[in-house]
């Protein structure tokens, strides 16, 4: 089954159009890393994705539905995770504020809100922070507290904006294995300018500056051909193939 479809389309904010035909089909468990120069329409694909924004023309389907009619199966991971250090609110509340699907009691959490919250955090192995203030974290460990948060929401997409920012190798690393974990139930969909997400991680790379040019990485990659484009995915696998000889 197709998680997302694109067809034909079209966007601008005002007369010029940021994004222009763009055709696009992800399947489920696929791991999509979309990467582009700044300006390109990255930022605007992803707003359209979780329905924030209406294509000008064209279509798009999330799990065959318009994607504003799923957003509860669709998890979202910011870019910026830095927040207020001396906010006195505990990790686990933080990932509690993911579960969309129940509505808080009066007083507290219920127990499958704390349930949901320490099985999201087992699965991205920060359970033993639960109670820990989310200041006193290193911004590897808190961007990986709010891939625990996206999962309370119990999604069949995740989708990550640019998660590695800020990070240092270890953390990218640590972030990139994680996700690679999940992609064995979740489709992944990465907005990132680190390369090295294309080794070894992602096995589709859609390359957006305004139009799309799409890539799928495996062993038998060949460049599109008849077209003047050439990026990041081009440069490594002439790299790879220079090694090889």
């Amino acid at each position: 089954m197709s998680a997302v479809i694109i067809k034909n389309l079209y966007f601008s904010y005002k007369k010029d159009n940021v994004l222009e035909d763009i055709n696009l089909e992800v399947n489920e468990r696929d791991f999509l890393a979309i990467i582009g120069p700044n300006g390109g329409g990255k930022s605007t694909l992803l707003k359209i994705l979780l329905g924030l924004l209406s294509p000008k023309s064209g279509t798009i389907k999330v799990l065959g539905e318009a994607p504003h009619k799923n957003l509860s199966k669709i998890g979202y991971v910011p870019q910026n995770t830095n927040i207020n250090i001396d906010f006195p609110i505990k990790v686990i509340e933080v990932v509690m504020m993911g579960d969309i699907g129940h509505k808080r009691p009066l007083f507290g959490y219920s127990q499958t809100e704390i349930a949901c919250a320490l099985g999201a955090l087992e699965q991205v192995g920060m359970q033993e922070y639960a109670d820990r203030k989310i200041g006193s974290l290193s911004g590897g460990q808190r961007q990986r507290v709010m891939i625990a948060r996206a999962l309370c929401t119990h999604p069949k997409i995740l989708l990550l904006d640019e998660p590695t920012a800020s990070i240092d190798s270890t953390g990218q690393k640590q972030i990139y294995e994680l996700l690679k974990r999940l992609n064995e139930h979740i489709t992944i969909i990465v907005v990132s300018h680190d390369i090295s997400i294309i080794l070894g991680y992602a096995d589709k790379v859609a390359y957006i500056n305004k139009t799309l040019t799409f890539h799928k990485i495996n062993s038998t990659f060949k460049p599109p051909k008849d077209t003047e484009h050439f990026c990041e995915v081009e440069m490594l696998q002439l790299l790879s193939q220079n090694k090889e000889m």
